[in-house]
């Protein structure tokens, strides 16, 4: 039992201060009554629900930042490292810029830059 003892204490810790946090929440929380104003300095009401459906073509444009993203995502790490590793680096991110740029030319193709 001596081996089981801290990881009990622990747990025990841990579930008294969950239920010292949720009491004390549940004591300070208000009545709980709908809120009568609106947001303050929050401009006009939405016009819609939040998770209403968006056009088609921004999921091209999505899919287009998704992969800019991701170039940069890979070239702040192989900025650092391509002084060590020399040509075989350069000649990696070259062929990994060529990929994207191969995508870029398939939605060019594809109207994805086209807002009519």
């Amino acid at each position: 039992m001596s081996e089981w003892e801290p990881v009990l204490v622990a747990l025990g810790s841990v579930s008294g201060a969950l239920a010292a946090v949720y009491g004390t929440a549940r004591w300070l929380a208000g009545a709980g009554e709908p809120l009568r104003a609106g947001p303050f300095s929050g401009g006009p009401g939405p016009a819609e629900h939040a998770v209403s459906r968006f056009h088609v073509r921004w999921y091209a444009v999505t899919m287009i930042f998704l992969a800019f993203d991701m170039e940069m995502l890979f070239m702040y790490p192989w900025a650092v490292v391509v002084a060590e590793v020399g040509t075989a680096a350069v000649v990696e991110m070259f062929v990994f810029l060529g990929i994207l740029l191969a995508g870029v030319g398939y939605a060019w193709r594809e109207g994805a830059f086209r807002w009519s």
